[in-house]
């Protein structure tokens, strides 16, 4: 997950959906930093990033699962 952000240069917003998409599960929910393997700082970021990007829209609070 680490390679991902170096991907995106560091840069951490909530309108880079597809960086944000990588730090979700399928169900919608954030990834566990134990599951990631970044650091508590970035960790923190992201999550921030993904609950304001959810609040404007652009990612959907859950995913629809079909049993």
């Amino acid at each position: 997950m680490f390679v991902i952000i170096k991907k995106f240069k560091n840069i951490i917003d909530y309108k880079n959906i597809k960086l944000l998409k990588a730090f979700l599960t399928k169900f919608g929910k954030i990834r566990p930093r134990r599951k990631t393997r970044i650091s508590i700082q970035k960790q923190h970021r992201i999550a921030k990033a993904i609950r304001k990007s959810r609040a404007f829209g652009l990612i959907p609070f859950t995913c629809d699962v079909k049993i």
